[in-house]
């Protein structure tokens, strides 16, 4: 399981226009423009056997959960486009009423205790697993990054809704993530549930401090700083900082975060993914980048985990970039097709 992501697609559209707004076309023309079949065929002859589909779920339907008929007529078209490129596809819900991961590290998410909302979601999954649940090879994702109160919550939430994919889509591969934006530490709470035909998936970003370094929608002078990797982390002298982040970190440390999920797949026979992952391209030094892309790379072979790369164009982490001012000179870009080949050949090496 080895595949990438198309964020910036039908999801984080707002981003993709707030970065370049002279040039953005609207969400109709952005989406007809930003991928296609060319993209899906370079996908799988580049070796990649999935990709990830995240959805923003107010691009889809309306305030009343009724489809968009001109952007859900786009979504089956890009549905049955990619899987007849011989792709499987991961259909991600990356926001669902009530609940957007971004705003979670601001404010408690109302669609935890709002039950009108959960209500909403149920009916958006009603939908999307009545209109994809019978594709062959797509796979349903619950929640893009849940933002629980606590554990126990999330752990109800995920079986609620998991009860009402099935009515639509018996026969479908769910995809349910850990608690906190998918952490790694929260597999010690995630309860599996009862359900056969399951994975769980984390998000690894780790450090965080060294992946969105410089990234300017992070807050916290820690981020303002520069950072190797492999390093020593230190924070002793600033508030509002991530203690957890402090100290060297290196393979050692990663395989040591990650046992958390391995403990988890060895307790409960569960399969388990890692189906976002990747460093922004305007923060560390080169080299760091990719120490640490390889680093992952190894930990997930060596524990047999699969993997969706974040991301495949765009959005600040892209293996290419067209039409990104803040990269228009970045040197890994520099080529008639602006892909980062580097980083490509390392992905395709494992």
């Amino acid at each position: 399981m080895k595949g990438v992501n198309l964020g910036g697609w039908f999801s984080q559209i707002d981003a993709i226009e707030a970065k370049d707004p002279a040039t953005f076309p609207g969400m109709i023309g952005h989406i007809d423009q930003f991928l296609g079949l060319t993209d899906f065929q370079r996908i799988k002859d580049w070796g990649f056997d999935h990709v990830r589909l995240p959805v923003d779920w107010f691009n889809v339907f309306t305030s009343n959960i009724s489809p968009r008929a001109d952007i859900m007529d786009r979504l089956e078209r890009a549905v049955t486009t990619i899987t007849a490129s011989g792709l499987n596809l991961i259909l991600d819900l990356h926001r669902c009423p009530g609940h957007d991961f971004e705003q979670a590290l601001h404010a408690e998410q109302s669609f935890f205790s709002t039950p009108s909302l959960r209500s909403d979601c149920l009916r958006v999954w009603a939908i999307l697993a009545e209109r994809f649940g019978s594709v062959p090879g797509v796979i349903l994702e619950l929640l893009n990054e849940p933002v629980a109160p606590d554990a126990d919550t999330w752990n109800h939430v995920k079986a609620e809704l998991a009860r009402e994919i099935r009515r639509f889509a018996p026969g479908s591969t769910l995809l349910v993530g850990s608690n906190l934006w998918n952490h790694v530490n929260e597999f010690e709470h995630l309860t599996p549930i009862d359900d056969d035909n399951v994975i769980y998936s984390f998000h690894y970003y780790l450090p965080i401090v060294f992946t969105h370094q410089k990234a300017p929608w992070v807050p916290g002078k820690a981020f303002q700083r520069s950072y190797q990797y492999p390093g020593d982390y230190q924070f002793e002298d600033e508030k509002g900082t991530l203690p957890l982040e402090a100290g060297i970190w290196n393979k050692d440390r990663m395989r040591n975060v990650m046992k958390h999920v391995i403990r988890f797949r060895e307790k409960f026979g569960a399969t388990v993914a890692c189906n976002e992952w990747g460093v922004y391209m305007g923060g560390p030094d080169r080299q760091s980048q990719i120490a640490w892309i390889k680093d992952c790379l190894e930990l997930f072979a060596e524990n047999q985990i699969g993997w969706t790369y974040w991301n495949y164009k765009n959005l600040d982490f892209g293996i290419i970039s067209q039409g990104e001012r803040l990269f228009a000179n970045h040197p890994p870009y520099s080529n008639p097709e602006r892909t980062d080949y580097e980083l490509l050949k390392l992905l395709q090496s494992y």
